[in-house]
């Protein structure tokens, strides 16, 4: 697949300004919404009509070249224009919604298999971008969903993409989740986190102390970055799926092949 100079880098170091913008809003404090002091917000109160209208252009729906042909995205394509200019050309911070990661992937075809595991339960989904598992969860009858990113512009993609899957709005939460006190969930759900030991260790405690407090299911979706499986975090793991990947995800990962879901067993 042909990318230009600028989006080449972003692909092939595709976590690591996510880092830089995880990091500075840890240590900052700044909850990176723009809606007040409430980061809780529906479906509608998401959609201005500016950034709809810039988002609709600049994006392509698609269903193909994934796991999960059931479900239609907003992406960045090579049908796109910014797919083919320069990264820096990008007038918003890096567009992490605009890629179905793989680790996603696994994630929400195994929702969509195994309905039973989400039916009727709370489902949280951390560092939702897209929002494709949280959207596999309600169509696999999740009770209550909550989609979790740090970029307000990925809950703005978050929006279009449940209007394209013709699904009722689910709360979408604008802020960094780690620093907040732990609510109740059945399942937490969190694909392609593990890209940094930095929030690895953050995520681990966190999601130690969710489980520990409220016995809570948790399913990691991971191509097998090495941030991962070299995290401590593998002797505590029970592998429950495995997938491999569709070429066109494939050749925009790095080669990466297969794509795992693991049960958090602490």
């Amino acid at each position: 697949m042909a990318l230009s100079p600028g989006w080449r880098v972003f692909a092939s170091f595709p976590m690591n300004r996510y880092v830089v913008l995880w990091k500075a809003v840890r240590s900052s404090g700044f909850p990176l919404f723009p809606w007040g002091h409430c980061p809780w917000r529906g479906i509608g109160s998401l959609l201005d009509p500016k950034m709809k209208a810039f988002l609709e252009e600049n994006t392509e729906v698609t269903s193909s070249g994934s796991l999960t042909p059931e479900i239609r995205l907003r992406l960045l394509t090579p049908r796109c224009k910014f797919w083919w200019e320069r990264a820096d050309l990008w007038p918003l911070r890096d567009p992490y919604w605009a890629i179905y990661w793989p680790g996603g992937q696994a994630l929400s075809r195994y929702l969509l298999d195994n309905p039973d595991v989400v039916r009727g339960k709370s489902v949280l989904d951390i560092g939702s971008g897209c929002g494709a598992t949280a959207i596999a969860a309600k169509m696999s009858g999740a009770l209550r969903i909550l989609a979790n990113d740090i970029d307000p512009i990925a809950g703005m993609a978050i929006t279009l993409n449940c209007e394209l899957n013709q699904l009722n709005p689910f709360p979408i939460l604008i802020k960094n989740i780690l620093d907040l006190e732990q609510d109740k969930w059945d399942i937490v759900v969190l694909g392609d986190m593990f890209y940094d030991e930095d929030l690895a260790d953050s995520l681990l405690q966190w999601l130690k102390n969710c489980f520990e407090t409220h016995r809570t299911q948790v399913l990691i979706g991971d191509p097998g970055r090495p941030q991962f499986t070299g995290h401590s975090i593998q002797h505590q793991l029970h592998k429950v799926a495995e997938y491999s990947l569709p070429e066109p995800t494939r050749q925009d990962n790095n080669g990466l092949t297969i794509s795992t879901v693991w049960q958090f067993q602490p």
